[in-house]
């Protein structure tokens, strides 16, 4: 389902763009997927709405992951990257679980601000950002997915999440869709026309 409207109190919640990650190769070119979530991060700040930067540390505490082998992170691995500029005001996650919700408080903090919708991007697109929107849509949040602010490693697991899954979470949009709706910025087809005629 398409984008139709935003409510008054969302917030942008971008999962996982930390250095360790965006290092990955990934489906789609990095560089454009970070471009416009710091695009989206910028358009939720100047609207004074909540923005949530959230970065995993490891995996769930206690459990013996059988299927993976140990893995000892360098020491700027979870560090969020530049490019989100990052400020004072946005909320900070840390995460041990794929999804950003279990074993956090970012449930709690989005309702004390009053947020009834959530706007989801990031890394990986059927693990992080799908675990997200799950959790999400069971707690009641409306949901959002900019679909070309996120990526994965696999291919037929990013087109999985984007055609069957996120559609039966919520609405799905470009990052543009997104801006123009919260008013930060002109159309997509005004951009277009004032590229051509430039």
């Amino acid at each position: 389902m398409a984008l139709t409207t935003l409510d008054p109190t969302s917030a942008l919640i971008v999962v996982d763009l930390q250095r360790g990650i965006v290092g990955r190769p990934t489906v789609h070119f990095i560089e454009g997927v970070v471009q416009n979530a710091t695009r989206l991060a910028a358009a939720f700040r100047i609207r004074g709405l909540p923005v949530v930067l959230v970065n995993v540390t490891g995996g769930a505490p206690g459990r013996i992951d059988r299927a993976r082998p140990a893995f000892a992170p360098p020491p700027d691995w979870a560090e969020l990257i530049d490019e989100l500029d990052a400020q004072s005001s946005d909320l900070r996650i840390t995460k041990q679980r794929w999804g950003s919700f279990t074993g956090t408080t970012l449930d709690a903090q989005l309702r004390g601000l009053g947020v009834t919708q959530v706007v989801l991007c990031g890394i990986s697109t059927s693990i992080g950002v799908e675990s997200t929107a799950r959790s999400a849509h069971e707690l009641g949040y409306h949901v959002v997915l900019a679909t070309d602010a996120m990526t994965d490693t696999d291919t037929s697991a990013h087109e999985n999440s984007v055609q069957r899954i996120f559609p039966r979470l919520g609405e799905t949009a470009t990052t543009a869709d997104i801006i123009y709706i919260l008013g930060s910025e002109t159309s997509p087809s005004t951009q277009s026309d004032s590229a051509k005629s430039g």
